[in-house]
C-alpha cells in the first residue's frame, strides 16, 4: 500500500503542473500575438522609411516651373523639348500623356512647326523636373 505522503505530494505535483500549463498557455498566445504586431510594425516603419525617402529625393529635384519666378515669363525651346523627351526616354504619345497634350502637337512643337500655348508651357515646364521612374509612375497610372 503507497504510502499516504506521497500520493498527497504527487497530487499536488500533478495539479500544480496543469494549473501552470493554462498560466503557460495564455501567455504564450499573448507573446505570438504580440510578436506579429511587432512584425507588423516593424514592416509599416521599414516601408514608411523608404517613402520619406523617396520623397527627400524628390524635393531635392526642383521643377522648373517652381524654380522660375511668379512674374518672369517661361522659355520654350524646340530642341530642349525633344532632347527632354528623350531624356525621359518616351515616346511622343507617351509624352504627350504627361504634359495633357495630343501626340500630334508634340510632334509639331519638336520640329517648331507650332509653339505650345502657356498653359501647355507650364505643364511642360513642370514635367522638366522628373525623371525616367516618376514619368513611368505617372504613365502607368494614366493607362
Amino acid at each position: 500500500m503507497p504510502n499516504v505522503v506521497t500520493v498527497l505530494r504527487q497530487e499536488i505535483l500533478r495539479l500544480a503542473r496543469k494549473e501552470s500549463k493554462q498560466q503557460l498557455a495564455t501567455s504564450k498566445s499573448l507573446v505570438l500575438q504580440h510578436r506579429r504586431q511587432i512584425a507588423e510594425l516593424r514592416k509599416q516603419v521599414a516601408d514608411l522609411t523608404r517613402e520619406v525617402r523617396r520623397l527627400a529625393r524628390q524635393d531635392r529635384r526642383v521643377p522648373a516651373a517652381k524654380a522660375a519666378a511668379p512674374g518672369k515669363p517661361l522659355r520654350f525651346s524646340a530642341t530642349r523639348l525633344r532632347a527632354q523627351r528623350i531624356k525621359l526616354g518616351v515616346s511622343a504619345a507617351d509624352f504627350a500623356k504627361l504634359v495633357g497634350a495630343s501626340p500630334q502637337s508634340v510632334y509639331n512643337w519638336e520640329t517648331g512647326v507650332t509653339r505650345p500655348r502657356k498653359e501647355q508651357i507650364e505643364r511642360i515646364a513642370a514635367a522638366r523636373g522628373i525623371g525616367k521612374r516618376e514619368a513611368r509612375e505617372r504613365l502607368g497610372k494614366k493607362r
